[in-house]
């Protein structure tokens, strides 16, 4: 198993960025707004998590494997 250390602050902003996509996507599947508030809100939360996320992603996909490849056993 491969670990990854990330700070508090860079935790939080991965959770963060995993909330707004879950809840971007929870309002474009529920009818408790009006439907062009609920499109209009979810599309803004869910691409804000994919953009957000992306960065985040690299960045830790990318540390894993810089880690990988210097481990020598």
């Amino acid at each position: 198993m491969k670990e990854i250390s990330l700070t508090v602050p860079k935790l939080v902003a991965i959770a963060g960025t995993r909330a707004a996509l879950g809840a971007g996507i929870a309002l474009l599947l529920s009818h408790h707004l009006e439907p062009r508030q609920r499109r209009s809100i979810g599309w803004t939360l869910f691409t804000i998590g994919v953009v957000s996320t992306v960065p985040l992603a690299a960045e830790v996909l990318g540390k894993a494997l810089r880690t990988s490849e210097t481990y020598t056993p």
